[in-house]
């Protein structure tokens, strides 16, 4: 019984992001983090073998991605976010994708696929310890956190990265 309401859960809320993609206002939205609360530490390597910290960043405004190579909405939110980093290159802004639960290989693979391929940090959060941290609860889901370590907005489900709603509320978190 538990395992069909699992399943039905899961369908309903499928139902709800499609119904959402339908909605381009939708595509937009940001939601607020009210109160906002401080983003979780994590230090993680790239596909590359660095080491990224979140705590790194302070103070710069950091898109913090939670994404995997299998699924659909994550794949297709990626060029948006590509275009977005380039976008803002030189600014006091930055992208982190932690990928979720795969391999090095995989991801290297699946990126090697991609033209343009992404030139932001893709981390291996491989056993998904920062995605608990956070509290997601499902992929994609995507936090901006502020200048000073704050999550301030959030967004469950494929996005347009780059659209001017979302570039708005950048430029505003960066000044």
């Amino acid at each position: 019984m538990l395992s069909w309401l699992g399943g039905a859960g899961l369908l309903a809320v499928g139902a709800a992001r499609a119904a959402r993609a339908a909605d381009p206002a939708q595509d937009h939205a940001l939601a607020v983090v009210e109160p906002p609360r401080p983003a979780p530490a994590f230090s993680l390597q790239d596909i590359n073998g660095k080491t990224h910290r979140l705590a790194d960043y302070r103070g710069k405004v950091v898109l913090v991605n939670f994404w995997a190579t299998w699924c659909p909405p994550c794949r297709q939110e990626m060029p948006s976010i590509e275009r977005l980093y380039l976008a803002m290159k030189g600014r006091p802004f930055e992208v982190l994708a932690l990928d979720q639960g795969e391999t090095l290989n995989n991801v290297f693979a699946y990126m090697g696929q991609l033209n343009p391929s992404p030139t932001f940090p893709v981390l291996l959060d491989q056993h998904s310890e920062a995605a608990h941290a956070f509290g997601v609860m499902g992929i994609p889901t995507t936090y901006l956190v502020d200048k000073n370590g704050m999550i301030v907005r959030q967004a469950v489900g494929g996005r347009d990265y780059d659209s001017p709603a979302i570039r708005q509320v950048i430029e505003a978190l960066m000044r």
